[in-house]
């Protein structure tokens, strides 16, 4: 089963989140893919996640989580808690930071939603830092030197000895990501 965790402002209307869902349903993997709204506040946004986990462990499954952005933080923090294994698209390794030029008002990209972003969310996301990751066998990172918001670099260093594949040129929303999506269902144990 693969839980996957969209971005910032996003939603699973995303591209990615969408392209993963036509390449599973076609497959026959429809069924094992989770993909819901995040809440803003990360804490809620992770009980949900957490949620799923034990829904797809009480059925037997082992979820890999698979996250853009800062649904690649959220993963990062799952993985290490629970044991899973974790594709990173473009994630936003130092989100408190990063997202502090968010506070304010912002709107979803793609429902229209508009929502207070706060400096309780960066509070939430400090307390959901991983500083180390402690086994990168479990980690698959995908990103692109072009990526217009996140320095690729510092996810690079973030996630030294897994699995990397760093492309050139690209964009934050990892222009590439058809060109995966076999690989990453491998990576999942689903073919």
């Amino acid at each position: 089963m693969i839980i996957y965790l969209h971005g910032f402002r996003s939603a699973p209307a995303s591209i990615k989140a969408q392209a993963l869902k036509t390449h599973m349903s076609a497959r026959g993997l429809g069924d094992a893919l989770w993909c819901e709204q995040l809440p803003v506040s990360p804490r809620a946004a992770i009980a949900l996640i957490e949620r799923q986990i034990d829904v797809a462990r009480a059925a037997g499954h082992a979820p890999t989580v698979v996250g853009s952005s800062l649904g690649g933080y959220y993963a990062t923090w799952l993985a290490e808690r629970h044991g899973l294994r974790a594709v990173l698209v473009n994630p936003a390794v130092v989100a408190p930071l990063s997202l502090e030029a968010y506070i304010g008002q912002q709107t979803n990209l793609y429902t229209g939603e508009t929502f207070d972003f706060t400096p309780t969310h960066i509070a939430e996301l400090r307390a959901i830092d991983v500083p180390v990751i402690t086994r990168p066998e479990r980690y698959w990172l995908l990103a692109e030197t072009g990526d217009e918001v996140l320095d690729y670099r510092h996810a690079v260093a973030k996630y030294a000895g897994a699995r990397q594949t760093i492309l050139p040129g690209g964009d934050h929303g990892f222009s590439r990501w058809t060109d995966y999506l076999d690989d990453v269902l491998r990576f999942a144990g689903l073919t």
